[in-house]
C-alpha cells in the first residue's frame, strides 16, 4: 500500500480530478491600493463543497481576497469566477455569498430569532417561510432554546452562534469567515471547529475562511491556500502542508519546526536512483529519504519537526547519522506531550517533542542531563527553497 501523508480527512479531492471544474477561480487578480499591492498576479481554484482556507500573517492579503469575492472590492486586474461566470462589477447583495464577520455584528436590539430572520425579510420572503427558515437554523447552530433572547443575554459562542445561522439563513453558494473563532477561548474555539465542519458538510455548502491561526486552519480545512505578500506559496491539504512543506517560508510557518543550513554530499538522483540525500548540517550528518533535485555540492536547508526527534539518555546503535548531543536547556510541559530544548555543543538548539504517554517515568529527562537526540531517514526534509 503506497504510503500517504497524515489522515484522510473525508473521501472528497475534485481537485485530484484533471476534468473537474473549479466553482470559484481567481483569475490573474491583482488588487492595488495605491502605490501598495495587497494581491499580485495571483489565480487559485476552489471546488464546489470544499472548505478552503486562506492562512497567513497580518497584511498578506487574504482578506483582501475575501472581500473582492464578496464584493466589498473590485480587482485592480483579473477576474473572479464564481460558477463560471464572471462576477467583477456584480454588487454584493446580489451575489451568491454571504459573509459573517469576526464582529459578528448583531443587531443589539433584535432577540435571536428576528437577527437570523433579518435577511430573510428584507428579501421579502413569505411570514411561514421565514418562521420554518428561522426553526431550522436555529435547530442547525442548536440555539432554538435561546430564540428569544437578546444577543447582550448569550455568551460569546450564542452569539458567535447566532451569526453563523444568520449567515446561513439565505442558503448562500458560498459562506465567507472573517477570523470567525477570534474572540472565543481556546476550548470553545475548538469545538466550534468540529461544528462548523459538521454544518459544512451537512448542508453542502462551500466555505471559505480567513485566519492567522494554523490550528484552526489545519482542523477545519480540506486544502489550504498559505499566503505571504499577496502571492500565494502553497495550496495543500493540511497534511500536505504539514509534512511537506514546499519552502522554509511555509515550513517555518506552519507549526514548530528545526530548520538547519546544509550541503548536499551526495543525492542518489545523480546517479538514476533517486530516494537517498546525504547532508552536511555543519558538521551533523544527515541522511533524508527524499526525491530531490538538489544536486551534490548545492546549499539547501534540512528540516524536521520535533516530535519526530526521539530524545534519550542512552546513545543509540548507530550514532554516526541522523544524531546529535547535547544538554537538555529547558523543558516545556504541555501535559499530553513535553518539549525539551536541547542545546548542542556548538551552540546550536534543537527541540524535540515526547508524548506523555504515562504518568510515571522511571527515570524522567530533567534539566541539564546530557542526552541523544536521533530521527528517521524519512522523518526529516531537504527544503530547496
Amino acid at each position: 500500500m503506497a504510503k500517504t501523508l497524515g489522515p484522510v480527512k473525508r473521501k472528497f479531492s475534485p481537485w485530484d480530478n484533471p476534468d473537474a471544474v473549479p466553482f470559484i477561480r481567481f483569475e490573474n487578480v491583482t488588487k492595488r491600493f495605491g502605490d501598495f499591492v495587497a494581491v499580485n498576479n495571483l489565480t487559485l481554484d476552489i471546488y464546489e463543497r470544499e472548505f478552503f482556507s486562506l492562512l497567513g500573517p497580518s497584511g498578506c492579503g487574504k482578506t483582501t481576497l475575501m472581500r473582492m469575492l464578496a464584493g466589498f472590492e473590485e480587482p485592480t486586474e483579473g477576474r473572479i469566477l464564481l460558477q463560471g461566470k464572471d462576477i467583477s462589477g456584480v454588487p454584493p447583495y446580489k451575489r451568491p455569498t454571504n459573509m459573517m464577520f469576526q464582529s459578528y455584528a448583531l443587531f443589539p436590539h433584535m432577540s435571536v430569532e428576528k437577527n437570523v430572520a433579518f435577511g430573510l425579510e428584507q428579501d421579502g420572503l413569505p411570514k411561514a417561510d421565514i418562521a420554518a427558515r428561522v426553526e431550522e437554523m436555529l435547530r442547525l447552530v442548536k440555539l432554538s432554546e435561546f430564540a428569544k433572547r437578546k444577543p447582550s443575554q448569550l455568551s460569546g459562542g450564542q452569539r458567535q452562534r447566532v451569526a453563523l445561522a444568520r449567515s446561513l439563513a439565505k442558503r448562500p453558494k458560498v459562506l465567507l469567515l472573517d477570523e470567525p473563532l477570534g474572540a472565543l477561548d481556546k476550548k470553545l474555539r475548538e469545538e466550534t471547529q468540529f461544528e462548523l465542519m459538521d454544518i459544512q458538510t451537512n448542508l453542502g455548502l462551500t466555505f471559505l475562511i480567513v485566519t492567522h491561526d494554523q490550528e484552526e486552519a489545519m482542523t477545519v480545512s480540506d486544502r489550504i491556500a498559505v499566503m505571504d505578500k499577496g502571492n500565494v506559496v502553497q495550496v495543500a491539504t493540511p497534511a500536505e502542508i504539514y509534512e511537506a512543506p514546499n519552502s522554509r517560508y511555509v515550513a517555518d510557518f506552519i507549526g514548530d519546526i528545526n530548520i538547519f543550513d546544509a550541503n548536499v554530499v551526495a543525492n542518489a538522483s545523480d546517479i538514476g536512483k533517486p530516494g537517498l540525500v546525504t547532508l552536511d548540517c555543519e558538521g551533523l550528518k544527515v541522511a533524508v529519504e527524499q526525491e530531490c533535485a538538489a544536486a551534490t555540492g548545492s546549499q539547501v536547508a534540512f528540516a524536521i519537526r520535533p516530535e519526530k526527534v526521539r530524545i534519550s539518555l542512552d546513545q543509540p546503535a548507530d550514532s554516526s547519522v541522523n544524531s546529535a548531543y547535547g544538554e537538555v536547556w529547558d523543558i516545556g510541559y504541555l501535559g499530553d506531550f513535553s518539549v525539551f530544548i536541547v542545546k548542542l555543543a556548538d551552540g546550536r538548539v534543537i527541540r524535540a517533542a515526547q508524548a506523555n504517554v504515562s504518568r510515571l517515568v522511571d527515570r524522567p529527562i530533567t534539566f541539564g542531563d546530557m542526552v541523544w537526540l536521533n530521527w528517521k531517514p524519512d522523518s526529516g526534509l531537504v527544503l530547496t527553497r
